[in-house]
């Protein structure tokens, strides 16, 4: 049964449709400028507060890859999710006390910061007789107000979750802290590829960095110059956040 749009909703569409496609050609620009192609660039869309029929019409458009940073919002959206063309991952902060209810549902879990997270990440895995994709959540900033481990300890977490059976390491993933030009935030950025290429070259047994995490809607070029291979985009594509 489909669901009729609202009249609102319904202008929203065209809006989504042309973000979409600004978005996707300015992912295509900055790849080319870095020697790869727009299909090595990863573009999640960061979906919280947004309507299942508004992200299903996203995926309609091509969109691959669909972010919720909250566990209630998910679960009450997931069976609405257009899941036979997109997958969901979980991009936000993750209490271990609420790991059970998106295991199994999620493709990879993106803010992973402690080897406490990811043992029961790999506890309710192995309950479910699968291995779920994770990436390490690197506070890039130092900022005492946002999760994340820090780069000195990231060496030491990433040797004691390796070894966890039920959890694979897939990449890194930071949010720098707000800046006030382009040039500073890239100095993040570029810091934090050059912690990806380290780690890549150790090719430790079970991480595979695969994905780097990082740029938003404000920032996502700059990101993707400074060696980001995904991009989580939420109010550039969907328009500004409606909270209830």
């Amino acid at each position: 049964m489909t669901t009729k749009l609202s009249t609102e909703q319904i202008k929203r569409l065209d809006d989504v449709r042309a973000n979409y496609l600004e978005i996707t050609g300015n992912i295509a620009a900055a790849a080319e400028k870095t020697g790869r192609k727009s299909e090595d660039i990863s573009f999640l869309a960061a979906t919280k507060t947004v309507e299942p029929e508004i992200i299903n019409y996203a995926v309609s458009l091509g969109l691959k890859k669909l972010g919720e940073n909250r566990v209630q919002e998910l679960l009450s959206k997931y069976d609405e999710y257009d899941l036979e063309h997109a997958e969901l991952q979980f991009i936000g902060h993750l209490q271990t006390n609420k790991v059970r209810q998106i295991v199994g549902k999620v493709s990879m879990i993106q803010s992973v910061d402690s080897e406490r997270l990811a043992a029961e990440i790999a506890r309710q895995s192995l309950k479910n007789g699968i291995s779920t994709d994770i990436l390490l959540e690197v506070n890039i900033g130092r900022e005492e107000n946002k999760s994340g481990v820090i780069v000195e300890e990231l060496p030491e977490l990433i040797d004691k979750i390796r070894v966890i059976d039920g959890v694979r390491v897939r990449g890194l993933m930071a949010i720098p802290p707000i800046c006030d030009n382009k040039k500073e935030i890239c100095k993040y950025f570029d810091n934090m590829y050059k912690i990806f290429i380290d780690i890549s070259s150790k090719k430790l047994d079970n991480v595979s960095m695969d994905f780097l995490s990082m740029g938003m809607s404000d920032d996502y070029t700059e990101a993707i110059l400074c060696g980001a291979n995904m991009i989580r985009v939420g109010s550039r594509l969907f328009g500004a956040r409606i909270y209830r």
